[in-house]
């Protein structure tokens, strides 16, 4: 069998990877990961939400990575740089998602490395994201030196409808 590779895809090679990552996003939503979806998540909904993150793959506003054999996705995550003047080092780290049944396997870890060593190339010192307050995603970003700036208190409803606190976090690189 073939070891997982990392690779950044590109607008152009976006077309190859977006079933793996329809396939991903509806695992990791199944799997009660807070991303912005509810259980509900249908593949017209998910459609919908990569036809967005293509676009902003074309603008230049969005990196992004996976992770997989060939075209099955087993993690990805995702890059926003700011646009703005006044933001211009600043990035924020979204949608990290590794598929239930690969996880625990240094994916994430490989995904997070590939997107740091990017910021740093993209000039872009400080890097933020927001997740569920209390989640193994914040133990595990606060392993990898995120710092965690505060909470905010019912943000945002988890795959159930629930609202969750989220904490902020942020790295200087």
């Amino acid at each position: 069998m073939n070891a997982a590779q990392l690779n950044r895809v590109t607008a152009e090679g976006f077309a190859y990877y977006r079933d793996g990552l329809m396939a991903l996003l509806l695992d990791a939503v199944a799997h009660d990961a807070s991303v912005g979806f509810l259980a509900d998540l249908d593949t017209q909904q998910a459609n919908s939400y990569l036809d967005e993150v293509k676009q902003r793959l074309v603008s230049g506003e969005l990196l992004l990575w996976v992770v997989g054999k060939d075209k099955e996705v087993l993690g990805s995550v995702q890059l926003g740089l700011c646009q703005k003047l006044n933001g211009l080092k600043r990035a924020e780290v979204q949608k990290l998602l590794v598929h239930s049944a690969a996880r625990r396997r240094g994916l994430g870890l490989q995904l997070m490395q590939a997107l740091e060593a990017a910021a740093r190339q993209k000039q872009r010192s400080t890097l933020y994201l927001d997740t569920e307050a209390g989640s193994g995603a914040e133990a595990f970003y606060q392993s990898l030196g995120y710092i965690k700036a505060g909470e905010i208190p019912e943000y945002a409803c988890g795959p159930d409808g629930s609202y969750r606190a989220t904490a902020l976090h942020y790295k200087l690189l």
